[in-house]
C-alpha cells in the first residue's frame, strides 16, 4: 500500500472533516456537501481485489468504478475462467483461479469478500494474515465465535475490517437516525420491518443450502434485526419462530419479536413470498416510514401529527458507493474499524442472530 494510505492518526488530515457525500434533497435538515471528492483528487487510488465473482460482486464492482479514488486491481474465483470473464467485463488488472493468489498480490490494498456465508470468516482471516484490509459481505460469519476470531485477527494484524452492511451507510438511514436521535418523533415505541422474496424452486440455490449458511435468518433476516439494533440497541428479550424447508432443512420463514424496556420490534424474513418492504418506526410523537425497498431506500416519510413530509434521497449507482467511501476514509486515517459500523456492532448483531437461531433450532453442519 502506498505510504499516503497509511495515515498519521485517528482523524483524517487537512481541513476537511466531513468525508461522506450525500445530499438531503427536499429535507428540512441543512444540506451538506462533503469535501470527500476534492480531498482525494491528488491522492493515490486505493486498489481493490474482488473475492468471489457472483451477482452481488458485479453490482459492487460497478460502484467501485463510480468512486474517484478507487480502482479494481484483481479478481478471484475458484473457476479461473469465471474470474477472467469478470475481470474483462470490469477492466480488472489480474484474474486468479484461487483466492490465495489474490491475497498474495502485492498490488491489492483491500479485498471485498462476496463468497457464500460459510467462507466469510476463513477468507477474511486469511486476507488479513496476508496484509490485506477487508470489507466482507454480511453476515460477517456464521456465528459470534467466528466473528470474534475475525475481530481478533484485525486487531492483531492492524488491518482494517468492516462488515459490508451497506444499509448503515445509506443517506436515508443516516438522515432517519439523526432525526430519531434528535427526538423528532419522541421515544421510539415500535418497529416493524420485513424482508421477503420468493426464491426459485432450484434446490441447488445458495440461499436455501444449509451447508452454505443458507436460510432466511442469515441471508435476509439480518436486515430487520439490524434496523431494530441500530435504533433501539441490543434487545432485552428475543423470541423467534421458524418454518423450515422440508428437504434442505434451512429456515424459509422466520418471525422475531425483540423486547426492550419500553418498546417492541416485530421483524420477519421469508423466502417463499414477496412483501411490501416498507419499514415503520413509531415514536411517541411521530412516525417514520422507510420507503420500499427499505434496506436500500431512496427516501422516507416523516409523520408528525397531521403533517406528513416526504424526503427523497437518491443513491449513486447500485447503492454501494457510500460504504466504499467509508472504507477509504478509514484506510486513509489508519483505522482498523469504522465508527459508523464497528467491530462491536457486527459482533452484537451476529450474537442477536445466534439467539434467534438457537431458539428455532437452526444449526449449520460446520457447527456440529
Amino acid at each position: 500500500m502506498p505510504a499516503e494510505l497509511q495515515g498519521s492518526g485517528d482523524k483524517p488530515g487537512g481541513d476537511c472533516h466531513i468525508w461522506r457525500q450525500f445530499y438531503l434533497y427536499a429535507d428540512n435538515i441543512a444540506a451538506e456537501k462533503s469535501c470527500y471528492e476534492e480531498s482525494v483528487m491528488d491522492l493515490p487510488k486505493i486498489k481493490w481485489g474482488i473475492v468471489g465473482c457472483g451477482n452481488i460482486a458485479g453490482k459492487f464492482t460497478r460502484d467501485i468504478a463510480l468512486t474517484d479514488d478507487a480502482e479494481i486491481s484483481a479478481v478471484a474465483s475458484r473457476a479461473v475462467k469465471k474470474a477472467q470473464a469478470f475481470a474483462e467485463k470490469h477492466n480488472a488488472g489480474n484474474a486468479y483461479g484461487t483466492y490465495a493468489e489474490l491475497f498474495r498480490d502485492t498490488d491489492v490494498d483491500i479485498v471485498y469478500i462476496a463468497t457464500p456465508h460459510v467462507s466469510h470468516a476463513e477468507l477474511s482471516i486469511q486476507a488479513m494474515e496476508h496484509g490485506k484490509h477487508v470489507l466482507c459481505e454480511k453476515p460477517l460469519s456464521l456465528n459470534a465465535k467466528e466473528a470474534s476470531a475475525i475481530i481478533e485477527t484485525s486487531r492483531r494484524t492492524r488491518r482494517f475490517f468492516m462488515e459490508a452492511l451497506w444499509t448503515r451507510f445509506n443517506p436515508a438511514i443516516i438522515a432517519i437516525k439523526k432525526r430519531i436521535d434528535n427526538g423528532e418523533i419522541g421515544e421510539v415505541k415500535f418497529i416493524n420491518a420485513d424482508f421477503s422474496f420468493k426464491v426459485p424452486g432450484d434446490l441447488d440455490s445458495r440461499v436455501i443450502a444449509l451447508e452454505l449458511g443458507g436460510g432466511a435468518i442469515l441471508d435476509i433476516g439480518i436486515y430487520p434485526a439490524f434496523l431494530s439494533y441500530l435504533i433501539l440497541g441490543f434487545p432485552e428479550e428475543i423470541v423467534a419462530k421458524s418454518l423450515f424447508h422440508t428437504l434442505t432443512k434451512c429456515d424459509m420463514q422466520t418471525s422475531m419479536i425483540f423486547t426492550y424496556e419500553s418498546a417492541h420490534a416485530l421483524l420477519y424474513s421469508g423466502l417463499e413470498s414477496g412483501s411490501d418492504m416498507v419499514a415503520r418506526i413509531s415514536g411517541a410523537e411521530g412516525q417514520i416510514y422507510i420507503h420500499k425497498t427499505w434496506h436500500s431506500p431512496e427516501g422516507y416519510t416523516l409523520v408528525q401529527g397531521e403533517t406528513e413530509q416526504v424526503f427523497d434521497l437518491p443513491v449513486k449507482g447500485n447503492g454501494f458507493t457510500c460504504e466504499i467511501e467509508e472504507c477509504h476514509k478509514c484506510l486513509r486515517a489508519s483505522r482498523i474499524e469504522s465508527a459508523l459500523w464497528s467491530h462491536k456492532n457486527s459482533l452484537e448483531l451476529i450474537s442477536i442472530l445466534d439467539v434467534a437461531r438457537d431458539q428455532v433450532g437452526l444449526v449449520y453442519p460446520q457447527e456440529q
